[in-house]
């Protein structure tokens, strides 16, 4: 894909799939559990950097994560929301560039992209802390992502390789983490799209007046941002089909 109709840059943990980033070293390593979620809850609501978080979780591992010990949690742990897989290939269908935008790690993706568990996206925006031998499944474009405000700066890189209008393009989040790039988003004229929202995404908007266009699934308690936005129910990805056939019309 060189030339792109419309991009999606979407966050991954707890937007796209029920798991956090750290989920594969908890369960190569239970005792790390309770430490990681700290972690990732302290980044994820603004009180540390992901750079912090990153250096307070190498300093807690024994050793490197190997592709057997990744590939043995997925084999146990592996699944998204409903609709995803399906999603994907409905946008690579059409000429829409679909882009995982995360603070997770390179070679937790490389692995579900070999491992067949998901049609390969053209581009994906990553912690490198953890990458593994280069594969042909891996993405054609990997982009390294190493606090949260890389994630808008890596859609703008997507939005020029691809020919993309910032208007064309739809930016997904969760949490506080996906703040920064809600902010840029909503400065380009993107379409921002809330999965499952919750409280720290929704009261980075409301202080900065961001309105959120379209909910999908539950949003959590707090969230009172654009009270009358679409709000779609979140059985499946595909509700938001008819959200990128609008965007796609001259």
């Amino acid at each position: 894909m060189r030339v792109a109709r419309a991009i999606i840059s979407s966050d991954w943990n707890e937007c796209l799939a029920p798991c956090g980033p750290f989920d594969f070293i908890s369960f190569t390593h239970p005792g790390l559990r309770d430490r990681l979620e700290i972690i990732f809850r302290q980044y994820t609501t603004g009180g540390m950097t992901l750079g912090t978080a990153v250096q307070a979780l190498r300093a807690s591992l024994p050793g490197p994560l190997t592709v057997e010990q990744m590939d043995a949690y997925l084999d146990a742990s592996f699944a998204t929301y409903p609709g995803l897989p399906e999603w994907i290939e409905w946008c690579l269908s059409r000429d829409i560039l679909f882009m995982i935008n995360t603070t997770g790690m390179v070679g937790y993706f490389q692995r579900i992209f070999a491992r067949g568990l998901l049609p390969v996206v053209p581009v994906l925006s990553a912690h490198p802390m953890i990458r593994f031998r280069d594969l042909p499944t891996d993405p054609i474009w990997i982009l390294d992502l190493l606090e949260i405000q890389d994630k808008p700066r890596n859609t703008e890189a997507a939005l020029s390789a691809f020919g993309v209008a910032p208007s064309k393009v739809v930016v997904m989040g969760d949490s506080g983490g996906d703040g920064p790039h809600f902010e840029w988003g909503a400065r380009v004229g993107a379409v921002l799209v809330g999965s499952r929202t919750k409280p720290s995404l929704a009261a980075f908007c409301a202080e900065r007046g961001i309105t959120i266009d379209v909910q999908i699934g539950d949003a959590g308690q707090g969230d009172a941002v654009g009270a009358d936005r679409r709000i779609l129910p979140g059985e499946s990805f595909l509700e938001l089909v008819p959200v990128i056939e609008q965007l796609l019309k001259p």
